[in-house]
C-alpha cells in the first residue's frame, strides 16, 4: 500500500476489561505487518505498559491518547506519529463507554471519545464465553449508545466449540452487525500478568515468538481484508505540542524497575532539544552527569532488595541531588525515600533523599486520573500538570513538605500527594501533560 499522512485507522475496544482486546490489538499489528504494511498502534488512556508490546509487534513506538488528560490539540499533534504507516489501529481501555464522571478538556477518558473525534471505527471483542446469542445484543447496544461512534463490526473471543460458535454469530446477525471472525479458547497465546497487568514487554522471555503466534492466530481465525477494508482515515494530524523538559540534559533511570514513563514524553523531551541519557539502578549504576535525574515509576517494590544493596547508584544519586534537581514518579518516588517494606513484610533501605517510607505488605489500590498545581515552584516541573495514579502501595511515613495541591477527575482533593526536600521531589501520580 501506499503510505498515507492520515492512514486509515481502527479502534480495538470492547464491552469490558479481559475481553481480550491486547491481544487482538497485538494479533493484527503482527499479521498486517506479516502482508508488508506498515501498523502504527496508539494507545486509548493512560496505560503505559501495552504501548510497549506495541512496539514489539510493530517495530514502532506506539503512543498514548488520552481525552481526559490530554488537550485535543495534543493528541491531533500525536497523531503525526501516523505519518509513512499503512494502517492505525488504537488499542482501547476498559470497556467502549468507560471513562470518568467528569469530562477534561474534550473528554471523559473513554475510547468512545477517540472513536467520536478521529472517525476511527470500533473493532469490539467480545468474550462470549457464558453467552451465545446475546452476543448480538451486546454488540447493538455498543452500537446504539452514542451515535458518534461508529461499530465496524465484532471478533468474538473464547469461542468452545462449532455449535457455540454458530449460535453467537446467529446473535450478530439477527442484529445487524459484521462479524470479523472467532476465536477459540487458547492457551497457546496467554499474556502473563502481575498486580499493575500485564508484566513489561522487556522482561517477556520470548516476546517476539509471542508476537508471531498471535498474528499466526488473527490471520487463520479472522477476515483480514474486511477488518483492513473496515479502517476509515482520521483527521489531518496539527502540529505538534511543545513539552517542556524537566531539563537539557535528562539522566533517566531505565530498567525493569523503572520503566514506566509515557512514550510521548520522551518523544517530547527530544524535539523540544534534550538529550535523555540513561542508567540503571538495578545495575548499581550511578545516574551521569546532567541538569535533572528523573526516577519513573516501575516496580521498585519487586527488586526492593536489590535497590537497597546498589551503593553505589544510591551514592551517586545521593551526590547528583547535592547539585541538580531528582524527581520521582511513583516507584521512582518510592525509591527517594528513606525506606520501602515489601510484601514479605521486610524493610528495604532506599535513597533517604525524602522521608518517605512506604509499604507493600498491606496492599490498596490508589487509582484514577489527577490535576495537581504545585504550592511552590520546583525545579524541572511545570506548575500544573494533569496525570494518572495506579498503584498498591501505602504510604507509612511522610514527613516532608507538601508538593502540591492534587484532586481527582471530579474535583476531590487527594491527601497522598508528593512531597519535597531541597531540590528532591516526588508524586505518586505519572504526568501526562501540563496544564493552563
Amino acid at each position: 500500500m501506499t503510505p498515507h499522512l492520515d492512514p486509515p485507522g481502527l479502534i480495538i475496544s470492547a464491552p469490558s476489561s479481559g475481553s481480550g482486546k491486547t491481544l487482538v490489538t497485538l494479533g493484527l499489528a503482527r499479521a498486517f505487518r506479516a502482508r508488508g504494511l506498515a501498523v502504527q498502534c496508539f494507545k486509548s488512556g493512560p496505560d503505559y505498559v501495552d504501548p510497549g508490546f506495541h512496539l514489539a509487534a510493530t517495530g514502532r513506538a506506539s503512543f498514548n491518547l488520552d481525552s481526559w488528560a490530554m488537550p485535543w490539540p495534543m493528541v491531533s499533534g500525536l497523531l503525526e506519529q501516523g505519518a509513512g504507516a499503512d494502517l492505525v489501529i488504537a488499542e482501547g481501555s476498559m470497556g467502549l463507554y468507560d471513562g470518568v464522571a467528569a469530562s477534561g478538556a474534550w473528554g471523559c477518558g473513554a475510547s468512545a471519545d477517540l472513536a467520536a473525534r478521529t472517525g476511527w471505527p470500533v473493532v469490539a471483542v467480545i468474550d462470549a464465553s457464558g453467552q451465545a446469542q446475546t452476543a448480538g445484543a451486546v454488540a447493538l447496544g455498543l452500537q446504539a449508545y452514542r451515535a458518534e461512534v461508529r461499530l465496524a463490526g465484532v471478533i468474538l473471543n473464547k469461542i468452545g466449540s462449532p455449535r457455540h460458535e454458530r449460535l453467537a454469530r446467529q446473535g450478530l446477525e439477527q442484529a445487524g452487525i459484521s462479524c470479523f471472525g472467532c476465536l477459540p479458547r487458547s492457551a497457546a497465546v496467554v499474556m502473563p500478568e502481575r498486580h499493575l497487568g500485564l508484566i513489561q514487554a522487556v522482561e517477556h522471555p520470548a516476546l517476539d515468538a509471542l508476537m508471531d503466534v498471535a498474528g499466526a492466530l488473527m490471520a487463520h481465525h479472522l477476515d483480514l481484508d474486511a477488518i483492513l477494508a473496515a479502517a476509515c482515515p482520521g483527521p489531518q494530524p496539527g502540529p505538534a505540542t511543545r513539552i517542556t523538559p524537566p531539563g537539557q540534559r535528562i539522566a533517566l533511570a531505565r530498567d525493569a524497575a523503572f520503566s514506566f514513563i509515557y512514550p510521548h514524553l520522551l518523544a517530547g523531551w527530544r524535539a523540544a532539544g534534550a538529550e535523555i541519557v540513561t542508567f540503571s539502578p538495578l545495575a548499581d549504576e550511578a545516574p551521569p552527569e546532567a541538569d535533572v535525574c528523573w526516577l519513573p515509576g516501575g516496580y521498585p517494590e519487586l527488586h526492593a532488595g536489590t535497590l537497597a544493596a546498589a551503593h553505589h547508584f544510591q551514592a551517586g544519586l545521593r551526590d547528583f541531588a547535592m547539585r541538580h534537581p531528582v524527581h520521582g514518579e511513583c516507584g521512582g518516588y518510592m525509591a527517594l525515600g528513606a525506606a520501602l517494606i515489601d510484601k514479605a513484610g521486610q524493610r528495604h533501605e532506599m535513597a533517604g533523599l525524602l522521608g518517605l517510607v512506604t509499604s507493600f505488605e498491606k496492599r490498596k489500590m490508589h487509582l484514577g486520573y489527577r490535576r495537581a498545581k504545585l504550592l511552590q515552584p520546583v525545579p524541572g516541573l511545570p506548575d500544573s500538570m494533569a496525570g494518572h495514579e495506579f498503584h498498591y502501595s501505602t504510604i507509612v511515613l511522610q514527613p516532608d513538605e507538601i508538593l502540591a495541591k492534587v484532586t481527582d477527575a471530579e474535583d476531590n482533593e487527594v491527601m497522598e500527594t508528593g512531597s519535597r526536600r531541597g531540590r528532591v521531589s516526588g508524586t505518586f501520580f505519572h504526568m501526562i501533560a501540563e496544564t493552563p
